[in-house]
């Protein structure tokens, strides 16, 4: 009998409860092995709970019991997620974890610890919910020179971004919308200015490249300023606006990491990515490129993919060191955002537009005042904002290819 911990009884932390015992034969069967939850750690009370008898308040009965060889993580933030992961690896327990924050910034050293200790740290649930991406990214596609990794990483800001496009609906009344249908938190600063994207482009470029990845070395623009002419006009042109956060290897051998707005070209299969829904694309010279869709968040989806982690925990008696990447003492392994290349919307005042060098021209507002357009050439995020200053750029946007 293999016995686990969940670390917190939120939405996740109650939906790997739910699932596990919903589908608790075929986990068993998956597992090789019988399994139950012994404890779920939260500070509240939950006497209706028909587990209520596996609660407990008090983190050193999960860490002290030698029966409990594997933890869910999932209680989000960095702390005190961080200090009882660090512990639990220490005692050899594996620790599944849909805790993206805490793989972002700590991450080297959950990985390390595990290594030391003979355990695992899995993190499948933190970047793509119900899509398995980390998995693939290390063994399956391990035959590859991956040279590129993007895609949709937020369903928040992609139903914001599908609602403007489908309905017509401002970026304050979509944001409203998705807080209603509870698709955005009351505070949505983390999906709408790309902080939440950021973490997980982190996870994903520290995986594939091997060095740690932090937040604060990623360039991170969100939504908040995209206007709904902006998504018309780009429609117009024969694209789709989205979030896109991405991690290329540049030509310098460094690689650049990057979360912006960018318009997708009608032709690229993720611009009809809609609503909640993520898709990761990965770009490798045996492959040439995959995608991997499905619903990026939510109660099961994320419960499902923390599921998949706890079953690799009991399986495995040794670290899985095809899942791992070193610290990084500086970002001097990054590339610098300023030679992010791409072709580039602008939206111009009227007579500020342009002769040459450009696709078409649109009028944003219809009523002669702005006009937008793509350029032709390549240029780097440098040279666009130098244009933009010339022209006198209300906004400017790469395109995606």
């Amino acid at each position: 009998m293999k016995k686990f911990a969940v670390l917190g009884h939120g939405v996740v932390g109650s939906g790997v409860v739910e699932l596990f015992y919903k589908n608790k034969k075929s986990i068993e069967k998956h597992a090789g092995d019988d399994m139950d939850i012994k404890y779920i750690l939260d500070l509240r009370d939950f006497p209706d709970s028909p587990y209520k008898e596996k609660f407990t308040k008090n983190f050193d009965d999960i860490l002290n019991d030698e029966e409990v060889t594997a933890v869910a993580e999932c209680m989000g933030g960095v702390e005190p997620a961080f200090t009882f992961t660090k512990k639990l690896l220490e005692k050899g327990k594996s620790v599944s974890t849909s805790n993206k924050e805490l793989v972002a910034k700590k991450g080297d050293i959950l990985l390390k610890t595990a290594k030391e200790n003979n355990c695992n740290f899995f993190f499948e649930a933190s970047v793509g919910g119900a899509i398995p991406i980390i998995r693939p990214l290390h063994r399956c596609l391990a035959g590859n020179d991956i040279t590129k990794v993007a895609g949709i990483l937020n369903g928040t800001t992609n139903f914001i971004l599908t609602k403007m496009y489908n309905d017509n609906m401002p970026f304050n009344e979509a944001l409203a919308l998705a807080q209603k249908l509870g698709y955005a938190e009351k505070d949505p600063t983390a999906d709408v200015e790309g902080h939440d994207a950021c973490r997980k482009i982190c996870i994903i470029s520290s995986l594939v490249f091997g060095k740690h990845v932090y937040p604060d070395s990623v360039y991170t623009k969100g939504i908040s300023e995209i206007q709904l002419c902006d998504v018309s006009s780009a429609d117009v042109l024969g694209y789709s606006t989205k979030l896109i956060a991405c991690v290329t290897k540049t030509g310098s051998g460094k690689i650049l990491p990057v979360v912006m707005p960018m318009l997708v070209p009608f032709e690229n299969i993720i611009s009809g990515v809609s609503d909640v829904f993520n898709a990761v694309l990965v770009y490798g010279d045996g492959i040439d490129q995959t995608m991997f869709y499905g619903r990026g968040a939510g109660k099961l989806p994320t419960a499902s993919a923390v599921l998949g982690d706890v079953i690799e925990s009991v399986k495995h008696n040794v670290t899985v060191f095809s899942q791992s990447w070193e610290s990084a003492e500086d970002d001097s392994f990054i590339d610098s955002p300023e030679n992010f290349s791409a072709r580039w919307y602008f939206r111009t005042p009227a007579g500020t537009t342009p002769t040459t060098g450009i696709s078409n021209t649109y009028d944003s507002n219809g009523d002669g005042s702005e006009y937008s357009f793509i350029t032709d050439e390549i240029l780097t995020f440098a040279q666009a904002k130098k244009i933009a200053e010339e022209v006198q750029a209300v906004t400017i946007i790469p395109v995606f290819e």
